[in-house]
């Protein structure tokens, strides 16, 4: 009896749920072309030009139009970190005896040199105009923590203070949820734009969109970098032989 009563409580609600799908019509002509009603793609890229002066459609609606998504990825990413940290932190070493680690040259050490400064300039580079052309905080946090990388594959005594690694991390997460919250004090939702949008392809325009993305390039950085130091100073298992 029970499977009887399960199957015909299946049977209605697929029924309802494939009316509710034969009834929005997804590539009908009259659908599409309804002045009433326009496909969410539509409104997206109407709004990014004409509303937030973006360039870079996937930016307005990564941080924007579904921000409250994109709170919840950099959530995610912080949750991983901190418990890759746990994990691993009793297992450090300390710098100069790390696990992984290049036999480095001169060539390396100085070439690692001479490449950091610009890999952190195209990180920023790539977060700041990501309004503007394709990237964004995610890219830009991952090409800087790349450099650190390199410093420290490169250099046997190279360190990075998890202090400030925190402190920036901290400060980047707060200023997101600061600004994504002073949405809904302006009566809108979290996220919503409440500065002046500026002109479309100047550097100063899409409303908060550009230090959103500042923000977010600065947190992943730091959880990125931490997670590097952290995963090369793990200690191998000490067999005696």
């Amino acid at each position: 009896m029970k499977k009887v009563l399960v199957i015909l409580l299946l049977a209605v609600v697929g029924f309802y749920l494939a009316d509710v799908f034969i009834g929005i019509g997804f590539g009908n002509d009259h659908f599409v072309k309804s002045d009433e009603i326009k496909p969410v793609k539509d409104i997206y890229l109407q709004q990014t030009v004409e509303n937030l002066k973006v360039s870079n459609a996937v930016t307005s609606i990564v941080v924007n139009f579904r921000g409250f998504d994109t709170l919840g990825e950099v959530t995610v990413l912080f949750l991983s970190v901190t418990a890759l940290g746990s994990i691993l932190y009793r297992k450090r070493h300390h710098a100069g005896d790390r696990s992984v680690l290049f036999s480095a040259s001169s060539i390396v050490t100085a070439g690692s040199k001479l490449l950091f400064p610009p890999i952190l300039l195209l990180g920023a580079y790539v977060f700041i105009h990501g309004h503007l052309s394709p990237g964004g905080g995610f890219q830009g946090g991952v090409i800087i923590a790349t450099g650190f990388l390199l410093m420290l594959l490169a250099y046997e005594n190279y360190t990075v203070s998890h202090n400030a690694l925190s402190i920036v991390e901290s400060f980047a997460g707060i200023t997101f949820a600061v600004i994504g919250l002073m949405g809904f004090m302006n009566g809108g939702t979290f996220l919503q734009n409440f500065l002046p949008v500026g002109t479309l392809n100047d550097l100063f325009s899409g409303g908060i969109i550009p230090i959103i993305y500042i923000a977010v390039g600065f947190k992943v950085a730091a959880e990125l970098t931490g997670v590097i130091y952290t995963v090369l100073n793990e200690k191998g298992d000490q067999k005696n032989g």
